[in-house]
């Protein structure tokens, strides 16, 4: 199997069943002596090109084939989280329920042609870097780059990337204020 001109082995294919077919459904991580926690981290270390250690993936996460994730220890992806199969997680992410991750948007420059038959626009790839925690029902648009320590709000739609340690919120996107304290001047 085939999928954006990379190989996708019968093991991987047979995982990616498993993982949408059942595991998926199970209850959530913690519940029922962990076992839906425990089956979706290890098929998602079969499908993930990279699957750190400790890793979290709660139920009804979508990652289309998941074969290009990178994903470091100690993160997540939230329950009903959707992300495309080309996403850069690091390491300690939280991630909260129903997060989205766009790759692309639709097309809308042609006004003599009907949008919904101008395509999309061409995809971009969502990096987040290390220590960043993530809100419930924050959606992303295309190409978002968050930095190492970003707090992201609950319902944020993220428009914009933003320095390190920031914490964000608002639709759209806002800087609210630093995690650095900056020194006094005297």
């Amino acid at each position: 199997m085939r999928i954006k001109g990379r190989e996708i082995s019968l093991f991987r294919t047979g995982c990616l069943i498993l993982y949408y077919g059942i595991a998926q459904f199970l209850p959530e991580t913690g519940k029922w002596f962990n076992i839906g926690g425990y089956l979706r981290y290890q098929l998602c270390r079969r499908i993930f090109r990279k699957c750190g250690a400790n890793v979290n993936i709660e139920r009804r996460a979508w990652f289309g084939s998941g074969a290009d994730i990178e994903i470091g220890e100690y993160s997540g992806i939230g329950i009903n989280a959707h992300i495309p199969s080309d996403t850069i997680i690091g390491r300690y992410v939280m991630m909260g329920p129903n997060c989205y991750i766009l790759d692309s948007n639709h097309e809308f420059s042609d006004v003599d042609t009907p949008m919904c038959f101008q395509g999309h626009s061409q995809r971009r790839q969502t990096i987040i870097e290390d220590d960043v925690w993530i809100g419930r029902d924050v959606c992303f648009t295309p190409g978002r780059y968050v930095k190492t320590g970003t707090i992201i709000a609950m319902a944020c739609v993220m428009t914009k990337d933003f320095p390190e340690y920031s914490i964000v919120g608002g639709n759209p996107s806002e800087l609210i204020r630093s995690r650095i304290s900056k020194p006094n001047k005297q």
